[in-house]
């Protein structure tokens, strides 16, 4: 039996993520944190937030566009156009208010922006993952990007990843609250 990594005071790192999510600062606040940090008029409310151990994402909904069109092609166009502006007009604040959130979060800071229902992410981490995988996942894999849905076994993982969370939302849920319960329990409990 091995003990595993071992953290300050000699106690293991936290379950969850091990030694990855012990060494990063804490990031409950990070909503509330870019909501206040964020200059008025960028979002018509306070943006959707989200973290893991590597990037925090940040999209919020631009105000909406009068007398928009109501064909698809010229709404799709409509869209990039909003979007791309954003990105041009907003980059500069948005590369500090980023470094500041590095800084503050030990983690990347990605961005996008809503319009409507369409969502365009402006920048966004690409995070290698290393996994290892038996003949058969291989294959399913490799018959993926033999169909054409994938251009290579990285995308292919990729679209089975997203595909697994759009099914299992509910379960992935229920699966992240007990988590944060152990977690919890964890603190709470005697140290070493």
């Amino acid at each position: 039996m091995h003990g595993g990594w071992r953290g300050p005071g000699g106690r293991r790192g936290p379950g969850r993520g091990g030694w990855q999510q012990a060494d990063l600062p804490d990031a409950d606040d990070c909503a509330a944190w870019f909501q206040g940090r964020l200059p008025d008029g960028w979002f018509t409310g306070a943006p959707e937030v989200t973290v893991d151990r590597e990037e925090i994402l940040v999209v919020g909904e631009l105000p909406p566009v009068e007398d928009e069109p109501a064909d698809g092609a010229d709404r799709a166009a409509l869209v990039t156009g909003r979007i791309t502006r954003f990105r041009e007009q907003t980059r500069e604040e948005r590369i500090e208010i980023a470094r500041q959130a590095e800084h503050r979060y030990g983690r990347k800071v990605a961005w996008g922006a809503r319009l409507g229902d369409s969502v365009e992410l402006v920048t966004v981490a690409s995070v290698p993952v290393m996994t290892r995988l038996r003949q058969p996942e291989r294959i399913v894999l490799d018959t993926l990007v033999d169909a054409g849905v994938a251009r290579s076994r990285s995308d292919a993982l990729a679209w089975a990843v997203r595909l697994v969370g759009q099914h299992a939302d509910e379960w992935l849920g229920e699966l992240r609250a007990a988590m944060a319960k152990v977690d919890e329990l964890r603190a709470k409990g005697p140290t070493g």
